[in-house]
């Protein structure tokens, strides 16, 4: 019991305010609260399974750099595609109703690889050796906390116009996408390489939301 109440509590303060419950803000601001909430919970459920089972050889077969700057780079992406036109989104969601489902699922997974509240997970199942608690707690701190952001997220769609949501959400994503880059690039590049590297990024995803920002020809 000590190992599930000390993990729900630790997951739940390291969440609160993290970049993954801003992102759950985000996405639901745009998705329907029930979706974001499965997806986060599917997606939570596997990270930190990995995290209690085998969080040691994930960073031993996957260095965590590589994990980091993969998942700044999809946080552009996905920003991008934020700022898309909504008539693609909403079609592909007639197509498929798991649409939203799968696709905050995975940007909430990718997004919480490396991230604090995993590596307190790893560190919670060594110290109490209580995998099932560990796993329980913890999952269960990641959804209170971030059903506390999907409770932002209503509030945002309710008072703030469509086009200003999707700008704020692109934004949150390209934020951090741009810093999960750039501490990857700190301890590994000289400054002068970081500020090259980034301004190449940086033009890019100007291009990239000129091009978002295009309406297509009918």
């Amino acid at each position: 019991m000590a190992a599930f109440i000390a993990s729900l509590l630790f997951v739940f303060l390291a969440e609160m305010a993290d970049k993954t419950q801003l992102l759950v803000i985000a996405f639901a601001s745009r998705y329907s609260a029930a979706k974001v909430l499965i997806a986060v919970f599917l997606a939570t459920l596997l990270n930190l399974s990995l995290a209690v089972a085998a969080g040691h050889f994930l960073t031993v077969l996957i260095p965590m750099h590589i994990i980091s700057f993969i998942a700044g780079l999809s946080f552009i992406i996905f920003g991008l595609w934020t700022l898309r036109g909504d008539k693609a989104e909403k079609d592909s969601v007639k197509k498929s109703r798991l649409g939203p489902i799968f696709t905050v699922a995975i940007a909430f997974f990718i997004a919480e690889m490396g991230d604090k509240t995993q590596l307190a997970t790893i560190s919670l199942a060594i110290q109490y050796q209580s995998m099932v608690n560990v796993l329980l707690g913890a999952t269960l701190g990641m959804l209170i906390a971030d059903a506390i952001g999907i409770m932002a997220g209503l509030v945002l769609r309710k008072h703030l116009p469509e086009r200003k949501i999707k700008f704020i959400s692109a934004s949150i994503f390209i934020f951090f996408g741009f810093f999960s880059v750039y501490k990857v690039m700190y301890s590994r590049l000289e400054p002068i390489g970081i500020v090259l590297a980034l301004s190449l990024l940086a033009v890019g995803t100007a291009l990239g939301v000129k091009l978002a920002l295009t309406k297509p020809d009918n």
